[in-house]
């Protein structure tokens, strides 16, 4: 059964696709089956370049509790990231 769940917001950066590195301007995570995982169902991050070809396309499928575990770990990041930020603004 499909679910439905997208999320979809605007991206900075650069990911690498089929011919190279390309521009981000999307990010889009879904719970649904996936392409080539061999799950019932992943978590699906598809880093994309809408003004470019599809291969402008970086994407991964994860298992839920990998996908708990990498956003456990992106906040942590986050919130050394902003820590370090901090300090180099007062100093």
């Amino acid at each position: 059964m499909c679910t439905s769940i997208v999320e979809i917001v605007g991206a900075e950066g650069a990911g690498k696709g089929d011919n190279g590195w390309f521009a981000l301007t999307h990010a889009v995570v879904s719970y649904d089956h996936p392409h080539h995982a061999l799950l019932e169902d992943a978590i699906t991050i598809d880093f994309v370049n809408r003004g470019m070809d599809a291969g402008a396309r970086a994407a991964v499928e994860l298992t839920l509790e990998t996908a708990k575990a990498l956003n456990a770990a992106l906040a942590r990041a986050i919130a050394a990231a902003e820590t370090e930020e901090g300090a180099r603004r007062r100093g």
